[in-house]
């Protein structure tokens, strides 16, 4: 499939998982493969200290807009931008934008937000995402990608607008809930892509989060991102015997007992692999969405470099899609 298609065909990405899939990761690597494709993308975090400007090099986002990866270059990429939304923030704009700016300061200084929270559930979630649906609105960029909070309050995030239009009949709320579900259950506008990695639990989340978002929330899901995917090895050697005969032919020299650890370390490579495999191969069977697997990154912090790889990894991951759009 053609990436620049595939990344078109939505033009809000909404990326959930369960905490530590890597789910930034997958936000930051789907902006870049966006820009590497041509289209101008806005990344957007909600929980804000997610690591996500660190990956491009930069420091941390605010409200903001900021770019984290200007196009143009050798690759012909084009921007990634980034802001952090917040619900104080985000009301704050909202009554400056209906002239009530005299006021608003003061309601969120004396943390009248909360008060309103505590009263109606939802409304913090349905003020960030109706931020989002003005944006998406605005065309400001060709595709925005949404960090979203965590698999368990990614559901009652996303759920946040039908629970409002159950509680609230009337007024401004109403209406935004209602532009907000509308934007959730188009899925020419909005998609989610969930992100697991190929271990049980993870798998078992995704697909539960699979289903509720599906049953509860009405969104359109994307292909699932499976994450920390271990590459296939060649030739792997897993006796000592072995080893020693592959140095002896390479004219490499071990130490005693380097024969034994590079051993032990081929096998557990190769067990890995086999646990892998067999969850991508459980997950498939529950849960009927194409795969897009990356790869797994041999470092302790992800920035620039691996991102650039990764996406590039998720290009070759699409162009083998076949007619499977976002």
């Amino acid at each position: 499939m053609d990436p620049e298609q595939f990344f078109a065909a939505s033009r809000l990405v909404i990326v959930a998982g369960k905490g530590g899939v890597g789910k930034t990761t997958v936000s930051a690597t789907l902006a870049r493969a966006a820009a590497l494709a041509g289209l101008s993308t806005l990344v957007v975090e909600v929980e804000g200290r997610s690591g996500l400007a660190s990956m491009f090099g930069q420091g941390e986002l605010g409200y903001e807009e900021v770019v984290l990866s200007p196009g143009g270059g050798p690759d012909g990429a084009a921007d990634v931008r980034a802001r952090t939304l917040t619900a104080d923030a985000a009301l704050l704009e909202y009554l400056e934008d209906h002239g009530m700016s005299r006021i608003s300061r003061r309601l969120v200084a004396t943390g009248a937000l909360d008060v309103v929270a505590t009263a109606a559930p939802g409304i913090k979630d349905i003020l960030l995402l109706g931020k989002v649906k003005q944006l998406e609105r605005a065309g400001v960029a060709d595709l925005i990608v949404l960090d979203a909070p965590a698999a368990g309050h990614a559901i009652t995030f996303l759920q946040s607008a039908r629970s409002l239009l159950d509680t609230v009949s009337v007024g401004p709320i109403n209406a935004q809930a209602r532009d907000v579900l509308e934007l959730l259950e188009d899925h020419r506008r909005c998609q989610v892509v969930l992100v697991t990695i190929p271990e049980e639990t993870p798998v078992n989340e995704a697909v539960e989060t699979a289903f509720s978002l599906e049953d509860r929330v009405g969104v359109g899901l994307g292909p699932i991102v499976v994450n920390g995917v271990y590459p296939p090895v060649d030739g792997l050697v897993t006796t000592p015997a072995e080893v020693e005969a592959a140095a002896a032919e390479a004219g490499v020299a071990l130490r005693p007992g380097e024969a034994e650890v590079l051993a032990e370390a081929a096998r557990f490579r190769l067990d890995r692999m086999a646990l892998q495999a067999a969850q991508i191969e459980r997950l498939a069977a529950g849960l009927p969405l194409p795969q897009i697997r990356l790869p797994f990154q041999f470092t302790a912090e992800i920035g620039p470099a691996e991102v650039d790889a990764l996406a590039r990894a998720l290009l070759a991951e699409v162009e083998s899609l076949a007619g499977l759009p976002l």
